[in-house]
């Protein structure tokens, strides 16, 4: 028999969204360096939940928040360095980090590497492409996060990954790809992008979703349900923006690739 849909924590959840929605929002429409000292700050933060999750050493999470808070600063306010050298201490900076972390560097190395390449491609993608196809871009994995939680709340269905995500329905899945595609529809129709932009807008849920999908299986393999408990009814920066880094990520990887 299908159970009722439980929306408990719809209100917590809500509430927290509006504040993040105002700050991120008021960030994202500035741009420049309001937008770049949110990035910096968010970066440091998610680091420092990586660093806890799998090591519990006094100040070492702490420690790590500020380094990578550093390089992704001297990233994003550029000091003249050129792009290969900047990967280059990107590189240093996440294996500096993964060292300290004894058996767990492996792991660590790869959550710090796409925490910093994430944030910083998506500081690039906002001025080099501007805020209407940021605002696309944060909209659609929005829509993903939103349309896979009522959808899968409502309809449920058949999960899509027990091992990773034991919550996450198949149902939900596709919810999110509906409402991203009907959010890069809304960009052709009223910001008079081109009809690409709505298919498009499928891709990045799907990566938004990827992103989602690891973040649950790094905290299943640390243990615990939450990154942290920074943002009521979403838990950790990690828990609200797995997929903004699932998508920045493939940004970062086309950048440095040309084809973006």
């Amino acid at each position: 028999m299908k159970t009722k849909a439980d929306f408990s924590d719809l209100t917590t959840r809500a509430i927290s969204a509006v504040v993040m929605s105002i700050v991120a929002g008021y960030a994202t429409i500035q741009g420049g360096a309001i937008f770049n000292a949110l990035i910096t700050v968010a970066a440091g933060l998610m680091t420092w939940e990586v660093s806890r999750m799998h090591d519990d050493t006094k100040g070492l999470s702490v420690l790590s928040g500020v380094i990578v808070s550093i390089v992704v600063f001297v990233t994003v306010f550029p000091i003249g360095l050129p792009p290969l050298a900047l990967l280059s201490v990107q590189l240093m900076i996440a294996m500096l980090v993964s060292v300290a972390h004894n058996a767990k560097m492996l792991i660590v190395f790869s959550a710090v590497l796409v925490v910093i390449m994430a944030t910083t491609a998506l500081a690039g993608f906002r001025q080099f492409e501007g805020l209407t196809l940021t605002l696309w871009l944060l909209f659609c994995v929005i829509a993903s996060d939103m349309g896979g939680y009522f959808a899968g709340k409502m309809i449920g269905g058949p999960k899509l990954w027990v091992r990773i995500s034991p919550k996450k329905t198949w149902s939900g899945t596709i919810g999110g790809w509906a409402l991203a595609f009907i959010v890069g529809l809304l960009f052709v129709l009223i910001a008079d992008q081109t009809f690409w932009i709505a298919p498009i807008s499928i891709l990045v849920a799907i990566a938004a979703q990827s992103g989602d999908l690891a973040e649950s299986a790094l905290k299943r393999h640390a243990g615990i349900k939450d990154s942290s408990n920074l943002i009521p009814g979403h838990g950790g920066l990690l828990d609200r923006f797995d997929g903004v880094l699932g998508v920045c990520l493939l940004i970062f990887i086309a950048g440095i690739t040309g084809i973006l």
